[in-house]
């Protein structure tokens, strides 16, 4: 199943959130990260509910979370619409529990030049003018292009921009004080032409103590991991552990996102990505496979059935019926080791399918 027929890729490029106090009224409130009881009882807790406006203050009902329960930490994220009512998605991590470590922030003064800094902010306007079919990216490069000619003519000069200024770019995206620039530099050095030497500099992104660095960093890794997959020989290695660590994280976006680049990278059942899946993530996509909304359930549905075996057409086949509940189920317990597990071992080429799985 190829994921990128189902949902589209959204750049996310300084705020990942919907502002708060802005939308329409909670339609739904689900909270993940932690035991069912525990989110239960933060429901219950809430000065807020089902059918009230937005909260005015994301930080006011955060502090409230955390003065009123035993988490130590949330993180609240209201995400638009589902039948033209906002989700209210709270992330939290309770007291001993393993969760998605930071990097302290950085303290340099490294700069971007401005020519790179002026383009990106012409390219931010001229996305925000993109619509529908003109704003879908297409990744067959290694980078996003999208259809919109004006956006798109910002996009192939940070391939030369990137390319030019690779080694300050990195130096930005590592070690500069400013977020705002670390997160220009995670989206245009997705764009050099080196992607094999550019992949460390994101996956160390990926931990970024600033959410739009992450949300950015993630966006140029998955245009490279899809490339990656349909071009095995150019030999682009990604560490699929830093992304499945970041399901473990409290912001819905680093979950949504990090699953998403998961499943392509998974699209030929890499044993290194599933197997990584099973050692640390299981019951992070079992829950997020639950979610209501459906677009994002998707990821984490397709990732647990691969993880366990299961073949594309049925995870197809269930997910377009309303059947999801039933391959969850049987994912987890043949993740539990009831059932046999058909692990996918790569052919030298790159490519195994889930009938060759089940031969082995």
């Amino acid at each position: 199943m190829r994921l990128e027929s189902l949902r589209t890729f959204f750049l996310i490029l300084v705020s990942a959130a919907l502002a708060l106090g802005q939308g329409p009224k909670i339609g739904f409130i689900a909270v993940f990260g932690g035991q069912k009881a525990t989110a239960d009882k933060l429901i219950a807790a809430l000065n807020v509910k089902v059918g009230d406006p937005l909260p005015q203050s994301k930080t006011d009902l955060e502090e409230h979370i955390l003065n009123t329960s035993d988490v130590v930490r949330v993180e609240v994220t209201a995400v638009c619409c589902e039948q033209a009512k906002a989700i209210l998605y709270i992330g939290i991590q309770e007291k001993g529990a393993e969760g998605f470590v930071l990097r302290d922030d950085p303290s340099g003064n490294a700069e971007l030049p401005s020519a790179i800094v002026e383009a990106f902010a012409g390219f931010t306007m001229a996305m925000n003018d993109a619509r529908g079919a003109d704003a879908v990216q297409d990744v067959a490069q290694g980078h996003g292009l999208v259809k919109n000619p004006k956006a798109r003519a910002f996009q192939l000069n940070f391939v030369k921009l990137a390319g030019a200024n690779q080694p300050r770019i990195e130096e930005v995206l590592k070690g500069s004080f400013s977020p705002e620039q670390r997160a220009i530099a995670a989206y245009v050095l997705g764009y050099s032409p080196n992607k094999n030497q550019i992949v460390n500099s994101l996956e160390l992104a990926l931990r970024d103590s600033d959410e739009s660095v992450r949300n950015n960093a993630l966006h140029s890794l998955a245009a490279i991991a899809a490339f990656a997959v349909k071009n095995p020989a150019a030999g682009i290695g990604i560490e699929p552990l830093r992304l499945v660590e970041m399901l473990r994280s409290t912001s819905f976006y680093d979950r949504s996102k990090a699953a998403t680049t998961l499943v392509s990278m998974s699209e030929r059942r890499d044993a290194k990505v599933l197997d990584a899946i099973r050692e640390k993530a299981v019951g992070e996509i079992t829950e997020m496979a639950r979610w209501k909304s459906l677009e994002y359930a998707l990821p984490a549905y397709i990732l647990l059935g691969r993880a366990a075996g299961i073949e594309e057409k049925r995870l197809r086949d269930a997910w377009t019926a309303g059947n999801r509940e039933a391959i969850i189920t049987e994912a987890t317990e043949a993740l539990k080791g009831k059932k046999k597990l058909f692990t996918g071992v790569p052919s030298p080429s790159g490519v195994q399918s889930a009938q060759q799985d089940r031969q082995k």
